[in-house]
């Protein structure tokens, strides 16, 4: 497998830098009726502050609108994991379980706009609260980045850019995608900006149908008997995502902003009968509340300062649907209740000619309340940081950045980062060191948590000795990047100290009986079926190592080829034991191939896209096979008339029909979740 995917790059890679020359002789060509990518755009997510990407000393992906359009996307797992390789997804009633890199979503800083992304279900990202009306851009930051952006960024950062129009102009626009198993996308943004001053309203619909691949799972403890199950391999739901943005800017000196998102989602799961298993008694609904208010003053166009304040709010619970014992229908039984507020104080400065300065501060408060244990807790944290990017000899850039944070339960700590970049001509030669530390989650410290999961009953113990994780990320990277073609090589390694775990610990009569002591309401019946419980500790190191190659080019009139491939090797040891990372994958791949042209007043673009990878590891259970997934999409403008633009779109996810048919059982874990080939049908209208 390691073998193939290699040589798919290399021959990648040779046939771009073929048909870059037929490209090459065609740009002159005025009446082109085609487009290319823009191989150059402006980032923020890796410096700080805005320059273009050849420009900055620490390599980002960017995944643009344009991009994530033409692949048929619109959600954000869907463009995560078709263009990026080094992001994987598993799907559950609990949320998303994101990794990156190897390393699953405690260790990744998902921000919007440079603000965190708070909220999660028990370590599962509610992705459903990110609205894909308003992305202008993805940009991805592999490694430890806490310099800048603090905690949790030890595996990386996803910023999510929107955007907002800044012409004159009053515009509808509805975005819709509906596909088989009830899955539907509905996207709606509404446009207003007049002298200065901006209305930006939006709302999102995504919701799918519960599924399964086979009607049977295997008895637990045999792998030959067989009994039917209505259990879903993928949960369904419904969410809604409602957002208001206004701007105003009232001359080229002060742009202010103030913003709201609420959320709502509910899982959408068989009911429980009494003659079949894998149904349950109620759902899971969450609600978020996310507001802010920020602005920028420009003294010159190098000198700004920047003030932003977040406050984020997140909660879920069970609300049933079925008559139990203890609960009507209706009756909702609330879990845990997040809230987080961050304030952030920003200055960005050319002091010298070649040099760009940013220093900032930033406070942050989390709160935690969970109804089992009667857990209501919180911390804070405030933080310096200061970062001096310099360019020596036209050529080489040096970047120094330190950040000074201080925890109210874990005390002072220093992380600091550095990069050197040598750029003749179109080459950029780039290396990296950064530190990261991640403090541990105040589910972590303080949990004190007893549920029931069809039947069967979970406990969790927090510790208030934990110490916090640390990392050091290295990275060497190799860059071509011109108009027609970039190519991008990284090697990589990420080491991690004093890892957060849980550890199971079995359960003997006498740890039994201080268990109910601690959970009065575990039924005799439950504790019976009590074989372990968990408590968090510090215990593992982690090793990832990788390379990274990454080829875009807009190899002649209309047409664009991209490919990614990524080696990881990502382990970790527990006392004197390597093993592979649970959840990770050595090999993946994506490819897109995208065509445009343009008859007139009608638009045509077709798009094949791939994502191939090897098998997932699960060191408990059964590793999950690899596999490859092709889809196809076809976008269809229509531009000529005056206020009415459409775009009807029509492809197939999952051209050649690869679902993962094993059946359930309890030493079986999934990678793959594509309940196989279907229909995509959408439209996209406009109003202007």
């Amino acid at each position: 497998m390691k073998k193939r995917f290699l040589l798919i790059s290399v021959a990648l890679l040779t046939w771009s830098a073929t048909f870059s020359q037929i490209h090459k002789m065609e740009r002159s060509d005025s009446s082109m009726t085609g487009r290319t990518y823009t191989l150059n755009p402006v980032v923020v997510t890796g410096s700080g502050h805005h320059q273009r990407l050849k420009s900055t000393a620490t390599p980002v992906h960017v995944l643009s609108r344009q991009e994530i359009k033409e692949q048929g996307i619109t959600t954000f797992d869907g463009a995560l994991t078709r263009m990026m390789p080094q992001v994987s997804m598993s799907p559950n009633s609990m949320g998303t379980f994101l990794r990156l890199n190897g390393l699953g979503n405690k260790y990744i800083l998902i921000l919007i706009n440079g603000q965190k992304l708070s909220g999660d279900i028990s370590n599962n990202v509610d992705l459903n609260r990110i609205n894909m009306a308003r992305v202008k851009r993805i940009e991805v930051l592999d490694g430890a980045a806490s310099s800048l952006y603090g905690s949790d960024a030890i595996a990386g950062v996803i910023n999510i850019i929107t955007d907002q129009p800044t012409q004159q102009l009053v515009s509808l626009t509805s975005d819709t995608r509906v596909s088989g198993h009830g899955q539907l996308t509905e996207n709606l943004a509404l446009d207003i900006y007049k002298n200065g001053f901006g209305s930006y309203t939006s709302f999102s619909r995504d919701q799918a149908d519960s599924y399964r691949i086979n009607d049977v799972e295997y008895v637990k403890g045999s792998d030959a008997e067989t009994q039917p199950t209505i259990v879903p391999f993928f949960t369904g739901y419904r969410a809604n995502l409602v957002g208001q943005k206004f701007t105003y800017a009232p001359d080229n000196h002060l742009a202010l902003n103030a913003g709201i998102d609420y959320s709502y989602k509910i899982t959408n799961r068989p009911e429980t009968h009494a003659d079949i298993t894998g149904g349950t008694d109620y759902e899971m609904r969450y609600k978020g509340l996310r507001w802010n208010v920020g602005g920028i003053y420009k003294f010159t166009s190098r000198n700004s300062l920047q003030a932003d304040f977040t406050v984020d709010r997140f909660r879920y619970g069970k609300l049933y649907d079925v008559e139990t014992k203890n609960y009507h229908i209706d009756d909702y039984v609330q879990s845990k209740k997040q809230r987080s507020m961050e304030g952030q104080l920003k200055a960005i400065l050319g002091l010298m000619k070649h040099s760009t300065t940013i220093f900032g501060a930033d406070w942050r408060k989390d709160y935690l309340t969970a109804t089992s244990g009667n857990i209501n807790q919180n911390a804070y944290s405030a933080a310096a940081f200061a970062q001096h990017e310099m360019l020596f000899f036209d050529r080489l850039t040096a970047t120094v950045g330190l950040r000074l944070t201080y925890h109210e339960t874990f005390n002072w700590h220093l992380t600091p980062k550095a990069t050197l970049m040598y750029a003749p001509g179109n080459f950029r030669l780039r290396a990296t060191y950064s530190a990261g530390f991640r403090a541990p989650g105040l589910d972590e410290l303080y949990y004190h948590y007893f549920s029931v999961n069809r039947g069967k009953p979970q406990i969790i113990f927090g510790n208030k000795d934990l110490s916090p994780e640390k990392s050091n990320y290295f990275s060497l990277n190799a860059e071509y990047r011109s108009n027609m073609i970039a190519v991008s090589v990284t090697g990589f390694m990420n080491r991690i100290n004093d890892m957060v775990i849980k550890q199971n610990i079995d359960v003997d009569a006498a740890t039994l009986a201080m268990l109910q002591t601690e959970f009065p309401e575990m039924t005799d019946d439950q504790a019976q079926k009590l074989e372990r419980y968990s408590l968090y500790k510090n215990s593992d190191k982690g090793d990832v190592k990788g390379v990274q190659v990454n080829v875009s080019a807009n190899l002649f009139r209309g047409f664009n080829l991209s490919a990614n491939y990524v080696y990881t090797y990502a382990r970790t040891l527990s006392g004197d034991q390597w093993a592979a990372m649970e959840r990770s994958i050595r090999n993946a791949a994506t490819i897109a191939a995208n065509y445009y042209h343009r008859w007139g007043n009608y638009g045509l673009n077709v798009n094949i896209n791939g994502r191939l990878q090897s098998k997932t590891y699960y060191p408990d259970y059964e590793d999950a096979p690899g596999y490859g997934i092709w889809n196809l999409n076809t976008t269809h403008s229509f531009d000529g008339m005056k206020h009415l633009y459409l775009e009807p779109s029509i492809g197939i996810d999952n051209i050649f029909d690869k679902v993962d048919r094993r059946i359930d059982s309890t030493n079986r874990k999934y990678a793959l979740y594509s309940p196989g080939r279907m229909l995509v049908i959408g439209l996209k209208m406009k109003i202007k």
